[in-house]
């Protein structure tokens, strides 16, 4: 048991109201070190006190282990990414979690560290387009079985490796039941994309996930400006990642680790705000003339299962919807917004919004983009710490602007 496990045992933590853990988390050790800031660590190279006992050292962090002392290289382990990667462990309820420099860098470790006969993935969409470009073009030497969530027992072969789904997907927001999803995986590790949930909204190794991937980049670090990705699991999977990142020099940079870990402790409060104005914007969504169609985990013809409230603690702040007038008015619609940034990504304290068929998911070939929802009507919102009457507002007056031009439009066409 290494030096953060054997804390957490008797820290009590575990018992702690989460939105105290995000506070705390992976901040065991500062009153020992002396300091109240988490410290950034940017050694490239450590000192080897002693050669005696070193080789030993370097070989137990090559193989995807965390021996205590000496680090040795900046490549084989830094303590602020380990830092980062406890507390993320804590709030995933996680023996471990191993951090990566970017999300899509966290998934293509997963899928390295798979044995060589298990190289089968069954996958639901829709996915992140990246993720879904991976699969599909078999880039790591991985065939796909793309099935409905409750095909996945019928889609599995004696060499699937993994079953991959997201929950809540992106960008359609829809749900799926991770239990019945783990149910049906059997022996076979179940891989949960939780970036658009985070660990306040959902935490999927308690409904039988093995391991749980977020995009860093996005809700955890908060503020847009640090690129990571991390994995959730138990040590005997980490030591796995751990041995492919090592190899491949994919670790998270420190300083990003220092942003994301101090994201996670105002995590809880953007969320709670965050989403409290997806669920108001939903509503008037709902009721607009231009919007043929509104996703958000919150109205209940988006949550058949009822799973707000039992796998999730609460419905997010993402949200789209599908707009009347499909490519052409999205294109107007996101060319008048003022406040609402038209960009990718998302979980900034900023609203951003986006067309996923052109953008995010423009990889995905467009037959299979289309058979899962992501078609050219749909626009993808998410939702940051502005005012829920501003971002109405500036929605407002651009799906103003767009049904105006595509009124106006229409009448040259036809009379023209």
């Amino acid at each position: 048991m290494n030096a953060y496990a054997e804390a957490m045992k008797h820290s009590g933590n575990a018992l702690h109201h989460p939105d105290t853990r995000a506070v705390h988390a992976g901040r065991h050790e500062l009153t020992q070190l002396g300091v109240h800031a988490l410290p950034i660590d940017l050694s490239t190279t450590y000192p080897v006190a002693e050669l005696d006992g070193a080789p030993e050292q370097l070989e137990a962090w090559a193989t995807g282990g965390q021996p205590d002392g000496c680090a040795i290289y900046a490549r084989l382990h830094n303590p602020t990414v380990g830092r980062f990667e406890q507390a993320l462990a804590e709030l995933e309820h996680a023996e471990a979690a191993v951090a990566f420099a970017s999300g899509m860098a966290a998934f293509t470790a997963l899928l390295l560290s798979l044995p060589g006969d298990r190289r089968h993935i069954v996958a639901v969409r829709p996915l992140y387009g990246g993720t879904d470009h991976v699969l599909s073009s078999g880039l790591l030497g991985c065939t796909v079985t793309w099935a409905e969530p409750d095909g996945v027992a019928e889609a599995l072969q004696p060499d699937t490796g993994l079953v991959v789904v997201e929950t809540p997907q992106n960008p359609t927001v829809g749900l799926v039941d991770i239990a019945a999803v783990a149910a049906q995986c059997g022996t076979v590790p179940l891989l949960v994309d939780s970036t658009f949930a985070t660990p306040v909204v959902q935490t999927p190794i308690r409904h039988g996930a093995t391991y749980v991937l977020h995009s860093a980049t996005k809700f955890l670090g908060g503020h847009g400006d640090a690129m990571g990705g991390i994995i959730a699991c138990d040590e005997e999977h980490a030591r796995g990642l751990r041995a492919v990142r090592v190899a491949t020099g994919g670790l998270l940079h420190p300083l990003g680790a220092y942003h994301l870990h101090r994201g996670l402790a105002t995590l809880p409060v953007r969320i709670e705000r965050m989403q409290s104005s997806a669920m108001i914007l939903a509503r008037r969504l709902l009721e607009h003339e231009l919007v043929e169609r509104v996703y958000h985990p919150s109205l209940p013809e988006c949550d058949p299962q009822g799973l707000v409230g039992t796998q999730m603690y609460g419905p997010g702040s993402m949200l789209a919807f599908d707009i009347v007038g499909g490519y052409d008015a999205a294109r107007l619609l996101l060319g008048a917004t003022q406040l609402l940034t038209h960009a990718v990504s998302l979980g900034s304290t900023d609203t951003l919004i986006q067309h996923p068929a052109s953008l995010t998911h423009r990889v995905v070939e467009a037959t299979s983009r289309d058979a899962c929802g992501v078609h050219d009507r749909l626009v993808r919102i998410s939702v940051g710490l502005e005012h829920p009457d501003d971002l109405w507002a500036d929605l407002e007056q651009a799906l103003s602007a767009a049904s105006l031009h595509s009124v106006s439009a229409t009448h040259v066409h036809t009379h023209g």
